[in-house]
């Protein structure tokens, strides 16, 4: 029989005589269930914030997309374009003309930047999905899709044809410049559609025919600043990337969707593991009520530990006692705290119990890694807070020497 484990079972279930010893147990096993139960609430709560932030600003990203590293865009042969054709795994992709203009309106001048678009491009991006008012554009015309940012700057609308807009680009070259006529390329384009993704694209981007960008920029006819890519469900991302690159050359980076949104990830990470730590702290000083709760428990049980002592049991084996029942109440406490987080979470995730505003609910997901990091976490606290308490256990103690 294991003597250690028998003993700290028999402590676990059996009441103390001293009622302040309960009492004491009991604010432990309690702090235990916080910790566990605010520490998954809040992960949860900044989960399904960062899903909430990411659907908005992905939802324009393509799965792959291949940039230019040098100046602002690269050619594109007829050779590569049938090669990229031939990779399997790749659904669709998309030529893109992008560059800085000048967007004039109702006699306002915006910076804004254009995004010259193909056919393809609301099969690879759902941009469709973000435009409430108006339609998407048609290829070789002058439409244009504005963000909600640039139309609400320069007060046009949707096919607002009392408000013509004229998008400007400076000419390339040299030389000194004799009138505005022959400083930029110009435009007059029809809106047709307004979209709504974020404050910072809905204020940035107009798209345009890929056409209509080519005119503008003086672009050859392959002449392109970058391609997306939408790939086939459970394609190998990595291995069409690899594939991608090889194809486009050195001068041209090749990023996923994380890589294209990762000042945002970096954000939003760093954010969680901060609050991560904060919690960790808080539950540390929550759980650390475990350590009072078992001195207490070795103090009372000194005359039985002196049995002990006397029928031969080690030290160490009396230590384990008092770990095994402070390990306990730790898990035990965890387990509850989970189930309890798990009830909270649930609860707003249906009825949406804490609101942002009036129509929405705060955001959140229940992931297992959550679960995990959750049971690790007090765990770990609660064997350290555990093995700290045992080592109270000493000879001079039992024998009152």
């Amino acid at each position: 029989m294991n003597v250690p484990h028998y003993i700290a079972k028999r402590y676990l279930r059996s009441k103390s005589s001293n009622n302040a010893i309960n009492f004491i147990t009991m604010i432990a096993l309690t702090g235990v269930v916080l910790g566990a139960a605010s520490l998954f609430v809040v992960l949860s709560g900044f989960a399904g914030l960062k899903d909430f932030t990411l659907q908005f600003s992905t939802i324009v990203d393509p799965d792959l997309k291949a940039e230019t590293t040098i100046g602002k865009s690269f050619i594109l042969t007829e050779a590569q374009r049938q090669e990229l054709n031939n990779i399997n795994g790749i659904s669709l992709f998309s030529e893109v003309i992008e560059e800085r203009v000048v967007v004039h309106a109702d006699g306002k001048n915006y910076l804004a930047s254009i995004k010259g678009v193909d056919k393809n491009f609301n099969k690879v991006n759902a941009i469709d999905s973000v435009i409430p008012h108006g339609n998407w554009l048609e290829q070789n015309t002058n439409q244009i899709v504005a963000g909600w940012g640039v139309s609400q700057n320069l007060s046009f609308g949707v096919l607002d044809y009392g408000k013509p807009v004229n998008i400007y680009v400076p000419k390339p070259g040299k030389g000194q410049i004799t009138s505005t006529k022959n400083a930029f390329n110009t435009v007059r384009a029809i809106n047709v559609g307004i979209f709504d993704i974020n404050e910072k694209l809905n204020d940035t981007y107009v798209y345009a025919p890929i056409s209509l960008a080519r005119q503008l920029l003086n672009y050859q006819p392959n002449q392109i600043s970058a391609m997306e890519f939408k790939l086939n469900d459970n394609a190998d991302e990595a291995a069409i990337k690899t594939q991608i690159q090889h194809i486009l050359g050195n001068n041209v980076t090749v990023k996923n969707r994380v890589q294209l949104n990762d000042a945002l990830y970096k954000m939003l990470n760093s954010e969680n593991l901060l609050i991560y730590l904060l919690l960790t702290l808080v539950s540390a000083l929550l759980i650390f009520n475990v350590i009072g709760s078992i001195i207490m428990m070795i103090l009372e049980k000194k005359p039985s530990l002196n049995t002990l002592f006397n029928l031969g049991v080690p030290i160490k084996s009396m230590r384990k006692i008092f770990f095994i029942q402070g390990s306990a109440i730790t898990l035990i406490g965890c387990i509850v705290g989970l189930f309890l987080g798990f009830i909270i979470v649930l609860l707003q995730q249906t009825f949406g119990l804490v609101p942002i505003t009036p129509t929405l609910a705060y955001p959140v997901s229940i992931k297992l890694e959550n679960f995990i990091i959750v049971f690790l976490t007090i765990s770990v606290l609660g064997v350290l807070s555990s093995k700290i308490s045992a080592t109270r256990v000493t000879e001079k103690l039992v024998t009152n020497h």
